[in-house]
């Protein structure tokens, strides 16, 4: 009889947490959004010649969103599967049970001992169903900013088709440019580079081509124009010095094939002539672009 109870009461209480953690319906899951929205991110940044920031922003954001949606569901299962090893382990164990406690008439010492452990059952099985609370609420939580941040990714990619037949404009404007075999540079990055220096001092130094770098620096399209060293936040008159240069590849940016500007976590694009943007948080002075000036060319 005990144990009809008990079984049926974990299957009853595993039933009601599956049907609360667990959307109905055959919805696409957040990885598998994210999966197609990633191809055609992709198929975009070839479009653009050259990556996007704003894409990259809200793929990442997207990515580590799904993440936690799965890692949340993960932990749930397992917080489910010890609810219903823990309820195996009490029938097993013998242990008494509250009703029991006040018609038994053995010895007075086991049953102290059994009411200790009742206790003891009932407050690991509160604390254990709590968890699991508080796990579907944190679920569904990170399923809605999952949700969210796929919408976002789901838009600037819609934005970002919206314009490929002015970026397309552009790219036939400025044509193709591979690097020189000597500096590993473009010819068209080579003059940008050397017009910036003609017009802005450079004490800090510029770095340019970067071997094995997936991006433009691998591609030898994209200098690092620095505002100070080690990556220490540059004074004001250096921090002066490169909102000027910023400004300066803004204004001649189209003239001369400039792709895009990154400074002080934000970042310019010439082609979606979309003005500044927010990057996201790269964790560091340098990651964030507040010690350089970084220009990418078509």
């Amino acid at each position: 009889m005990r144990s009809g109870r008990m079984a049926a009461l974990a299957v009853g209480l595993l039933g009601l947490f599956f049907v609360l953690a667990v959307p109905a319906g055959a919805e696409p899951s957040p990885q598998a959004k994210l999966n197609r929205l990633t191809k055609q991110a992709s198929d975009l940044q070839k479009a653009y010649r050259g990556q996007i920031q704003s894409l990259e922003d809200a793929k990442e954001a997207a990515k580590k969103a799904g993440k936690r949606v799965g890692d949340l569901r993960s932990d749930l299962a397992d917080a489910q599967q010890e609810v219903a090893q823990f309820y195996s382990n009490s029938y097993m164990s013998g242990a008494v049970d509250g009703p029991r406690v006040f018609t038994y008439s053995g010895d007075p010492d086991a049953i102290l001992g059994q009411v200790a452990t009742v206790t003891y059952l009932a407050e690991e099985k509160n604390q254990r169903i709590k968890r699991i609370g508080t796990l579907i609420k944190d679920s569904k939580s990170a399923k809605k900013e999952a949700d969210a941040k796929i919408a976002d990714l789901r838009d600037e990619i819609k934005d970002l088709q919206a314009k490929k037949k002015n970026v397309e404009a552009l790219l036939r404007k400025f044509g193709f440019q591979a690097p020189d075999a000597g500096s590993g540079l473009t010819s068209r990055m080579v003059a940008i580079r050397n017009t910036i220096m003609q017009n802005f001092p450079m004490p800090f130094g510029v770095g340019c081509l970067r071997a094995g770098d997936p991006g433009e620096h691998g591609k030898g399209r994209a200098c690092d124009f620095m505002m100070s060293t080690g990556g220490q936040l540059p004074d004001a008159a250096a921090q002066a010095r490169g909102d000027a240069l910023a400004q300066w590849c803004i204004d001649n940016g189209r003239a001369m094939g400039i792709m895009y500007i990154i400074w002080r976590q934000r970042y310019y694009d010439i082609r979606t002539g979309a003005g500044w943007r927010t990057m996201s948080d790269r964790g560091g002075t340098t990651a964030n672009h507040y010690d350089h000036v970084h220009v990418s060319v078509f």
